[in-house]
């Protein structure tokens, strides 16, 4: 084989070897997000038509701003594996910031939305109601999760009740099998004692997923969605 002939297959190969590259990078930053926003956009309709047809399965507490600290309980069963059951929205990330969130941290859930870990208490209910979500790919939702501070507000909603709670400290990094994060009174979060906490999970750094990035809060209020916007959604 000839020099020249070597040095054309090689050029050859790292072309197409380029461009194998540049065609993940788009599918990476572009098609997984055009994917995603299809797929959540769709999920926050389907719960929007569930809503408007009556109330959800699965009762709300009742509205408090200083909400008692009951023992924890898991999800309801009206929580089914992969389908949505309320919005998250965090001011903190921008004012369009809005996803649904939905049962289970599969792979193909997460796709679509944030996921609640199954085996962690309901929404506005005693003990940690737990949600993952991408950092990167699928949409971005937690591109931004670092600027996480003290008193910012995460709210949700299940149809009927607004539920606000606010971040207790800066985001904590630790690795991937700190399942401690997660549990009723999660250790390094502060809290002394059965409450109803919040707990967002993601990966660091942006780009990789050998730690994880953990923020906790606790509920802060609550009220009908017949009253309203919660003020944090009005600022």
């Amino acid at each position: 084989m000839s020099v020249r002939l070597i040095v054309r297959t090689f050029s050859e190969l790292c072309i197409t070897v380029g461009t194998l590259i540049v065609l993940f990078v788009v599918y990476v930053l572009f098609w997984t997000g055009i994917k995603a926003g299809s797929a959540t956009d769709g999920q926050i309709d389907k719960l929007q038509e569930e809503w408007s047809q009556g109330p959800v399965a699965a009762p709300a507490p009742e509205p408090t701003a200083t909400p008692a600290a009951p023992d924890p309980a898991p999800a309801p069963e009206a929580y089914r594996d992969g389908k949505p059951f309320a919005v998250m929205y965090i001011p903190r990330f921008g004012g369009g910031w809005d996803w649904p969130v939905l049962e289970g941290t599969k792979v193909r859930t997460l796709q679509k939305g944030l996921g609640h870990y199954s085996s962690t208490a309901a929404l506005g209910g005693g003990g940690n109601f737990s949600v993952a979500g991408h950092r990167r790919t699928y949409g971005d939702p937690f591109k931004d999760f670092p600027k996480l501070r003290p008193g910012d507000a995460v709210v949700l909603t299940d149809g009927t009740t607004w539920f606000t709670y606010r971040i207790d400290k800066k985001p904590y990094r630790t690795v991937p099998g700190d399942v401690g994060v997660i549990d009723p009174v999660p250790r390094k979060s502060g809290f002394d004692g059965p409450g109803r906490y919040l707990t967002l999970t993601t990966c660091d750094p942006e780009w990789g997923s050998s730690h994880r990035l953990i923020a906790w809060a606790h509920l802060d209020a609550t009220q009908p969605v017949t009253d309203g916007k919660p003020e944090a959604l009005r600022s």
